[in-house]
């Protein structure tokens, strides 16, 4: 009898926490599961009961002008804002290497519009493009939102590897008759390539995938979160759930490229600290 109890008490922690996970696990994916049902439901309402299997409704979103117009918005504003703030990233890391006046400060500031609500900063840049007279567009006021918004992730991403470089390395370059600029571009840069790439790729991610900021500062143009929100409001399209698989693909693919770069350490080039 005690030894049974004994059972017991190692067991139950770690039958709540099995339990735990499992709840878990459903909250964040039943919903997913859900989604990629309903998109493959042969049904005009976007709804149970499952009424037999379909794809029309990814035939319905990939011949849609407006939807196929949406898609090429946000895949071309993404790679532009991704391409622009990882540049932008990149350059503020390798002038962080460096000591400076307000360092601390500056460190700061790059990284205020992750915590500042995303009603907030785009309800600031309506505010601002409009006493500059600059015109609501995909790529006026919604780049600069997007840049906005994904540099600091970026910046995340690659002030570390950048911080934690092995000097040693570029000193032993310069010992050898090796200009700064070739230093740069010729060491530096192809260490960190992984970490470029995947700071390129999780920008990417946040931007095709904002939405609050887009929908307060893309005018009259719309890109596919903004579109899918216009079909659940307007009407409650069918093809909504096919719509939503395709955002998730593209978003869980981006990411997922992104991570397994990331994960890709510069061999010998950080410090052992």
């Amino acid at each position: 009898m005690a030894s049974a109890a004994r059972s017991f008490a190692r067991s139950g922690p770690s039958a709540g926490l099995g339990a735990y996970a499992v709840a878990m696990y459903l909250f964040l994916y039943a919903p997913i599961a859900v989604i990629l049902v309903l998109s493959v439901n042969d049904s005009t309402v976007v709804g149970f009961p499952f009424r037999g299997f379909t794809l029309k409704w990814f035939w319905t979103v990939f011949t849609s002008a407006d939807l196929l117009q949406a898609t090429a918005n946000s895949l071309v504003l993404g790679v532009a804002s991704a391409t622009i703030a990882t540049v932008l990233a990149l350059s503020l890391a390798l002038a962080f290497r460096r000591d400076f006046a307000l360092k601390s400060a500056l460190l700061n500031l790059i990284l205020v519009p992750i915590i500042l609500p995303g009603i907030v900063s785009g309800a600031v840049l309506v505010v601002v493009f409009g006493l500059a007279g600059v015109e609501l567009s995909l790529w006026t006021s919604a780049l600069v939102a997007h840049v906005t918004f994904v540099l600091p992730f970026a910046f995340l991403n690659l002030y570390p590897r950048l911080h934690n470089f092995d000097a040693s390395i570029e000193e032993a370059a310069r010992d050898l008759g090796a200009t700064p600029r070739l230093v740069l571009t010729k060491i530096v840069l192809p260490i960190i390539r992984p970490g470029i790439v995947a700071a390129a790729l999780f920008a990417f991610s946040l931007s095709f995938d904002e939405f609050v900021r887009t929908l307060l500062l893309v005018g009259f143009d719309r890109t596919l979160p903004v579109q899918f929100w216009y079909m659940i409001v307007e009407s409650l399209a069918p093809e909504a759930p096919a719509m939503a698989v395709l955002i998730i693909a593209i978003s869980v693919v981006s990411s997922l490229l992104g991570f397994v770069l990331s994960a890709r350490g510069p061999k010998g080039a950080t410090t052992g600290s």
